[in-house]
């Protein structure tokens, strides 16, 4: 009588007494970035039950790849609009590169606490 893992297709390895299943994660690579990693420390500390439903189901660094670039989209867009909204633009940069400087990184700073509340740590 076979197992529903064998009917399944599932093989078995003999490790000493024991018959164990061959199981393998999906080797698939992704680059995973800052929030990638970011939301992979949230994931782990806050929310292990979906970590775990993740890791075991192989999608964890599918999904962190999804994030990291859903993260990095929304980035830029939202520095692009801050940008176009407060008049931060190319003649700026060049009758006040400090000002400029101190806008975009304003601006760069309020875009990132955006990204993280609504992409990173939901």
């Amino acid at each position: 009588m076979k197992s529903t893992f064998e009917e399944m297709g599932g093989t078995y390895r003999r490790v000493g007494d024991y018959y164990l299943p061959n199981i393998a994660v999906p080797e698939e690579h992704y680059d995973i970035g800052k929030y990638g990693r970011m939301h992979h420390r949230y994931l782990k500390e806050q929310r292990e039950i979906l970590y775990n439903i993740l890791v075991l189901n192989g999608t964890l660094f599918k999904h962190l790849h999804e994030i990291d670039t859903a993260a990095n989209e929304r980035m830029e867009l939202l520095i692009r609009q801050m940008a176009e909204r407060q008049g931060v633009n190319e003649e700026l940069k060049h009758r006040d590169q400090m000002g400029w400087v101190r806008a975009m990184n304003n601006i760069h700073a309020c875009a990132e606490e955006i990204v993280l509340a609504e992409v990173v740590y939901t």
